[in-house]
């Protein structure tokens, strides 16, 4: 029985759901030519109107006319072709590549980025690496001859040689070795074997960076491609982000090409100005007696808010050991000498209070690709794309060298139907591929024609392969047609209501002035005082301000005797006051004069009311009311040009689909 009752619900549910698509696709009104169905009118009702509120006959009549006057202004502006302007055109792409953007989006991707970057924001490295140059468009020949030549060093080092004279030897990293003096050029610059400090996320780029923070401490990775060449990684250091350091230092500076003597002199003046702090000399005033950083010294030695990756590693490993407000030992980098004091660490704080700004800087990363990837994947899979590589290879072999000059011309091909891919039902050919080349060339070097048409090959099936995917958006996606037709709908009647109420009210002077004329009686004045407001806001000056304000009549004059007395606690309100416009004069008894003084409670100053004239009732002059009549008279406007859209584009609205429709609800 259970069962059967369930059988039976689920008729009826199919047969419901059957019924409403059924009602939906049916016919709710005609305008001019357009046909609106049931449901398209009630999709912009329920998003517009009545969002999670329960729908009632009174409003959908209601929004009835309101829909139909917003069709009868969209058809308009279609007749006129205001689609066409030029400035409607940019203004709508610009909001549909804003729409589009998350359909070129991998969520589970993108999210995976993020949580990513915030892990690795977490954690500061310290690695050494040795480079072997190698440019990204390289052919397989040359790509091959360089990974053998890093493997090779790699074995060295796996056989037990010293990772950092390895890298003096072999990295192609001008960094890693000693650069002798120059004279009258530079000075000589010791190599840093390798060591590339500390470091965070976005600090390198995105292979690199992914290299260390996948390779174990004391380990040397294996080779990763960069779009710089070859490295190997050795990390040497993980620890807690320290995030932005603020720290203070006292300095003793050391030529890099200093004696082993003058060097042991700039040892022994650090050592003495430590031994001066441990016997109860402050840290600020060893760095204002002795510090050799004149800068940092005006500041008790607090330097500028650093990173991790701003500083030499020397540096950043004492500091990293220190507690806020201690004091390291001398430490000796390759500037000279330091004594350190921590200030603080403003470190990483919560996925979500990171999160947006990570956010931000993804966006405009290498690894943002990671996401536009995975969605091209889903593109290729979805549509079947496929190469048909006999008619590539053959297409790349006709290519000379004037495409690495950047003047290869598309002529020979333009005619060619030559598949070349396909995409859907979509056949790519090699005129569409030389045209793509004639326009995104540029000038090369020490590369082959065949190497760089290849690069651009695949540069050309990606923007193919999103280009097709937005082409089809309105067609797999019925919610963003329906935000893409709200969009082009919007701008067009802003535009189309601009020119024929809203800036012609404004414009159209002699029309204002007509219909104020005509109905005039609409805008009276009700009886009002002429009358000034005097706010005292200060008790001592109130018997000098009051006997001003009885001994003069003028504002002007009376605003004059007030400076002169230096009389300012005082605040002038002149104005013509109907009952309701300001509670003091609505206190008074309307009888000309002055008021007794009033005192406000509640703002803690006093009032006195000067009504000069009692005005009778009357009509309101355009200067007086501009702002009310102009919005009315944009009302009357727009009345009488929908009942012009109404006789130009006849409205049917089939009351028995209607009836049924609000019975439904």
């Amino acid at each position: 029985m259970t069962h059967s009752f369930i059988l039976v619900a689920a008729i009826i549910l199919n047969f419901a759901a059957f019924g409403q698509k059924k009602a939906d696709n049916k016919v709710l009104m005609q305008i001019g030519n357009e046909k609106v169905m049931v449901k398209e009118f009630m999709d912009v009702f329920t998003k517009n109107n009545v969002q999670n509120e329960v729908i009632d006959k009174k409003s959908l009549d209601e929004y009835l006319d309101l829909y139909i006057n917003f069709r009868l202004k969209v058809m308009e502006a279609m007749t006129l072709k205001l689609d066409t302007n030029q400035a409607f055109i940019r203004e709508l792409d610009g909001y549909r590549k804003q729409l589009a953007k998350p359909y070129f989006t991998d969520s589970k991707v993108s999210d995976a980025l993020l949580q990513e970057a915030y892990d690795r924001k977490l954690q500061d490295i310290r690695a050494s690496h040795i480079l072997l140059m190698l440019d990204k468009n390289a052919p397989p020949q040359d790509t091959l001859e360089v990974w053998n030549r890093i493997m090779k060093i790699r074995d060295r080092i796996m056989n037990g040689e010293d990772f950092a004279q390895v890298a003096i030897e072999a990295s192609e990293d001008p960094s890693a070795s000693d650069k002798e003096a120059i004279p009258n050029q530079r000075s000589f610059r010791a190599g840093n074997k390798g060591d590339l400090g500390y470091f965070s996320v976005f600090d390198m780029v995105y292979p690199f960076e992914t290299g260390a923070y996948e390779t174990e401490i004391g380990q040397v990775s294996m080779p990763l491609r960069s779009e710089f060449g070859y490295h190997l990684i050795k990390v040497t250091e993980k620890t807690p982000a320290s995030g932005l350091i603020e720290a203070a230092h006292i300095y003793v500076s050391v030529n890099p090409e200093s004696s082993k003597e003058e060097i042991a002199e700039k040892e022994e003046k650090i050592q003495f100005i430590y031994g001066k702090i441990n016997e109860g000399m402050s840290f600020e005033d060893a760095v204002r007696e002795y510090s050799e950083d004149r800068g940092s010294a005006a500041r008790d030695g607090l330097l500028s808010k650093f990173a991790v990756n701003r500083i030499v590693p020397e540096f950043v490993s004492v500091v990293k050991k220190l507690q806020p407000g201690e004091i390291s030992a001398p430490v000796q980098t390759v500037y000279g000498f330091h004594i350190i004091k921590l200030i603080g660490f403003d470190k990483p704080g919560s996925f979500e209070d990171e999160a947006p700004k990570l956010k931000e800087r993804i966006s405009k990363d290498v690894r943002s690709q990671k996401s536009e990837d995975a969605v091209i994947k889903q593109i290729k899979a979805e549509n079947k794309f496929k190469t048909v590589d006999k008619n590539l290879k053959a297409f790349l072999s006709k290519l000379d060298s004037s495409l690495i000059k950047g003047n290869f011309n598309a002529e020979a091909f333009e005619m060619s139907k030559t598949e070349l891919f396909r995409l859907g039902k979509k056949q790519y050919t090699e005129a569409d591929f030389a045209k793509y080349l004639s326009l995104k060339q540029t000038p090369q070097e020490n590369i082959n024609p065949d190497v760089y048409a290849y690069k651009l090959y695949n540069d050309f099936v990606r923007e193919s392969c999103l280009a097709y995917e937005d082409s089809r958006l309105e067609i797999k996606y019925p919610e963003f047609a329906s935000l893409m037709r709200e969009y082009r709908d919007g701008i067009l009647l802003f535009d189309l209501m601009d020119q024929r109420v809203w800036s012609k009210a404004v414009k159209d002077t002699t029309g204002l002035k007509n219909f104020h004329e005509a109905n005039k009686d609409n805008y009276i004045w009700k009886e009002r005082a002429d009358a000034t407001v005097y706010t005292i806001t200060s008790k001592d000056e109130l018997s000098r301000v009051k006997n001003i304000i009885e001994s003069l009549s003028d504002d002007k004059e009376i605003r004059e005797a007030l400076e002169k007395d230096s009389l300012r606690a005082v605040r002038i309100q002149p104005g013509k006051f109907e009952l309701g416009d300001n509670k003091f004069v609505d206190a008074t008894k309307w009888t000309l004069g002055l008021s007794d003084v009033m005192y406000a409670e509640a703002d803690k100053f006093d009032v006195i009311v000067r009504i000069r004239e009692i005005l009778p009732a009357q009509t309101k002059a355009l200067d007086e009311s501009r702002g009310i009549i102009t919005s009315d008279y944009q009302n009357y406007l727009e009345k009488e040009w929908i009942n012009i859209l109404r006789a130009k584009y006849p409205v049917n609205v089939d009351q028995k689909v209607y009836e049924q429709l609000k019975a439904s609800y």
